[in-house]
């Protein structure tokens, strides 16, 4: 098990465009998803990229299969390894709730996003993913794929009296985020 440092907002590392994956199936590859499920699970995270450990690949993991319990309140999200994935959004609606990140500790905020998306990208095997998402597991993607982009949530949130420190907001959750 390695769990890997996860960068902090404001590290400008996280606000590179990431590479896509040039070659699959390959040991470095799977000591990278490895290192990244370790580490998100250590935080209790719904989802991790890439960047957020340093590494500048366009890899994201996302989903636990059971309910995560920094979002205790949403259904739980399929386990998936997403390399080099596109996003299209299935209509215009839009749903604002409320989200946090590991790189942003300690505080949320409500974000809007497309309500239903359609993602494809590549397997850790280089073999083709493509589903449609909605609600929360949309939201999840969407928010994995901006760390792939250079984009934390803060700088989609459109009011910002909807931010603030998680142990004011949702007093309990506190103690699952990584201070």
């Amino acid at each position: 098990m390695t769990v890997q440092t996860i960068l902090k907002m404001g590290d400008a590392r996280l606000l590179r465009m990431a590479e896509p994956v040039q070659a699959f199936n390959t040991p470095e590859l799977h000591q990278l998803l490895q290192d990244m499920q370790d580490t998100m699970a250590a935080a209790n995270g719904a989802g991790l990229a890439a960047p957020q450990i340093g590494v500048n690949l366009q890899v994201v993991i996302f989903g636990t299969g059971q309910v995560n319990p920094r979002y205790p309140q949403y259904e739980p999200v399929p386990r998936t390894v997403l390399i080099n994935p596109v996003i299209e959004p299935l209509g215009p609606q839009e749903e604002v709730d409320w989200e946090g990140c590991l790189s942003v500790p300690g505080l949320r905020a409500k974000v809007p996003r497309y309500s239903r998306i359609r993602y494809r990208g590549f397997d850790p095997l280089g073999q083709p993913i493509k589903r449609d998402a909605e609600a929360f597991h949309a939201r999840v993607v969407q928010h994995e794929c901006d760390h792939l982009i250079g984009k934390l949530y803060p700088m989609r949130v459109r009011d910002f009296s909807q931010f603030g420190f998680t142990s004011v907001l949702f007093p309990g959750l506190d103690a699952l985020e990584d201070d």
